[in-house]
């Protein structure tokens, strides 16, 4: 397979629960070190889209690849093609500490318990969150809660990485702590898909925007293109159009 294979190509997706149609034939992909938002309304199958890759759901049409290859079917297989994701309501065990959660992923893969909490504690200094490393996640705040979400992500070293939501319910300088965390993060070759609602941050952070709207994708460009279209600003971007 060639290596300049998008690290994720989903080509005619579509996804049918019954008499529903959650997703209708999309299309697009995330080139290595790139950051594509998917946005839409709620409802629109962002989500969706997601669990398809993530093999949660299975499509009832169309394909996704990994770097070339067929998505694969398992959550350990696709750790093992180097794909990690959060969660919109973070799934955190609240009741373990934050290295215990962040070592979660890492149980019973190669390198030992002393390997893996190294790993752990490299993650956490990095999103600044060595010094809660014994502390119980019930005991942060939601900001630091997110941040663990993250670190859990991370400690895997994906190739590709999906951020459910990430800026929900963050303030204004936690959102820009994110945007350059998540910058770094394609500067090291990392392609990051993301949904969000949060405009300004996908706008300043998105190579690319895919818009979606009930199943079907009707946008995709640039932020500058995306929010040249007269639909999609007065549908997705809250902006007034002038008649």
């Amino acid at each position: 397979m060639s290596s300049t294979a998008p690290r994720l190509e989903v080509d005619g997706l579509t996804v049918r629960f019954g008499g529903l149609t959650a997703l209708d034939d999309v299309s697009f992909t995330v080139g290595d070190g790139q950051t594509v938002a998917l946005i839409g309304p709620n409802g629109a199958g962002k989500t969706t889209v997601f669990n398809a890759v993530c093999s949660l759901v299975r499509p009832t049409a169309g394909t996704i690849r990994i770097a070339g290859h067929r998505a694969p079917a398992s959550p350990t297989g696709l750790v093992a093609a180097g794909v990690s994701r959060t969660l919109q309501g973070l799934g955190l065990f609240d009741a373990m500490s934050v290295v215990e959660n962040v070592l979660v992923p890492l149980t019973g893969r190669k390198g030992g318990t002393d390997a893996h909490v190294a790993a752990a504690m490299a993650v956490l200094d990095r999103l600044g969150l060595a010094q809660h490393a014994t502390t119980l996640v019930a005991a942060l705040p939601y900001p630091e809660r997110k941040r663990v979400a993250l670190a859990r992500a991370l400690v895997t070293t994906p190739r590709l990485l999906l951020l459910d939501e990430p800026a929900g319910g963050l303030g204004t300088e936690d959102i820009g702590e994110l945007s350059l965390v998540v910058r770094e993060l394609a500067d090291e070759g990392c392609s990051v898909l993301l949904v969000e609602h949060h405009v300004d941050f996908v706008m300043g952070l998105a190579d690319q925007v895919v818009v979606l709207d009930f199943g079907r994708k009707v946008a995709g460009g640039t932020p500058d293109e995306v929010r040249a279209d007269p639909a999609v600003e007065a549908a997705y971007l809250g902006l007034e159009v002038a008649a």
